[in-house]
């Protein structure tokens, strides 16, 4: 089976690397908002002119009052409802073929797809197998420094009972 051309596609870089709000990881002004422009123009969505127009609002407190990040102090501004729920439909759809193509793949070419499994845990194992050793000793160094930080805070000296006798 040959790949299809959107999911060949989705595997090659295209240099764009936008800087703007992002939603889902995707910038909302170069990606979303032109997307949804085109999409309601070809009637496949019908989203609200000023919800493309304003994507993002200001929050509000439940009394009406304009709504601070408490830890920062800025004012907390949202990705307007109609723009979050269709990019949350995309993403659930964009998984949902992933899924679907990856499906087909281990039904249409079982044999091939399981010897892929095993190509990719034989290649993992020695980096897992590493990554595990080194946070084993990590740990056991950090145990051993918070026991000696103990037994130091513990000792006479410590506390300068030495220096009163």
């Amino acid at each position: 089976m040959a790949a299809p051309t959107y999911i060949k596609s989705l595997l090659r870089p295209n240099g764009s690397k936008p800087a703007g709000r992002k939603v889902w990881s995707v910038d909302l002004e170069t990606v979303w908002i032109p997307f949804f422009t085109a999409t309601n123009t070809e009637g496949l969505t019908a989203i609200p002119n000023d919800a493309i127009g304003a994507p993002l609002r200001l929050a509000y407190n439940p009394d009406g009052s304009v709504k601070f990040n408490e830890r920062t102090g800025k004012p907390v501004i949202k990705v307007q409802s109609d723009i979050a729920e269709q990019v949350k439909l995309v993403r659930e759809n964009f998984v949902a073929t992933l899924q679907q193509y990856a499906g087909q793949i281990q039904t249409q070419q079982k044999d091939k797809y399981v010897e892929q499994v095993k190509l990719n845990r034989e290649a993992g194992a020695p980096i897992i197998e590493r990554d595990k050793q080194a946070l084993d000793l990590a740990i056991e160094e950090r145990i051993l420094a918070q026991m000696e930080a103990q037994i130091a805070a513990e000792t006479p000296e410590s506390k300068g009972e030495l220096a009163k006798a």
